[in-house]
């Protein structure tokens, strides 16, 4: 009743409800953005696009039908499409750049802030080794949360469309990381140093950036 009533409130135009869709979703598309594009800078583009065009095509919303962060979220992978042009060419620039000199006052937030654009850069390392349309069903079924059904009413496909192609993106993943361990066994029998290889990550990134059996619902 209470997403109904959502619903009703935003195809009507209420700027109050479309308030608080924004309170409660705005962080959730922020996250989604920066997790398909790889900057937070155009993750602030895409939340704002994204909302925009939600209050633009309001009367669109389906009077029935449970939250409307699915619909939020479809949007959004949308606009990150849109602008994953030149997102390499970004991330190599700030990858070249010197780490900036740090006041004693902003030196925590400084490197907190670094800290997450290398996450952003180490989940984007993982989602670019995939097809876009795998890399955007991992996105919403394991980072974002969303169900089978609320990721394929999202993307417009089937449900059963969701299922392989999640299907697919975890066994590519699996064979990436089949691959590296068969790279790290041979640089131990060569008794060479273990790198990393190109899409790894580690530490707290490896953590986000591997998908769980959460999105397999």
């Amino acid at each position: 009743m209470e997403h109904i009533e959502a619903r009703e409130r935003i195809r009507a135009g209420d700027r109050a409800a479309f308030a608080d869709l924004y309170d409660r979703y705005a962080a959730t598309v922020h996250r989604h953005a920066a997790r398909l594009t790889g900057d937070l800078s155009t993750a602030e583009d895409v939340m704002s696009e994204t909302f925009l065009t939600a209050w633009r095509t309001r009367e669109q919303v389906d009077p029935e039908g449970g939250s409307l962060g699915p619909w939020l979220l479809g949007i959004a992978t949308n606009k990150a499409r849109n602008h994953r042009r030149g997102v390499g060419r970004r991330l190599a620039f700030l990858a070249r750049q010197p780490k900036p000199k740090e006041t004693e006052d902003f030196a925590e937030a400084s490197a907190e802030r670094l800290d997450h654009r290398r996450e952003l850069a180490a989940v984007r390392a993982v989602l670019d080794r995939l097809r876009q349309p795998e890399r955007e069903v991992l996105a919403l079924c394991v980072w974002a949360g969303l169900d089978y059904a609320q990721t394929a009413d999202a993307l417009g496909v089937p449900v059963g469309t969701v299922r392989s192609r999640l299907s697919r993106a975890r066994k590519r993943l699996r064979a990436l990381a089949d691959e590296r361990l068969a790279e790290e066994r041979r640089d131990r029998d060569t008794g060479r140093e273990p790198g990393r290889g190109r899409g790894e990550v580690g530490g707290r990134a490896a953590v986000v950036a591997l998908p769980s059996e959460r999105g397999s619902r």
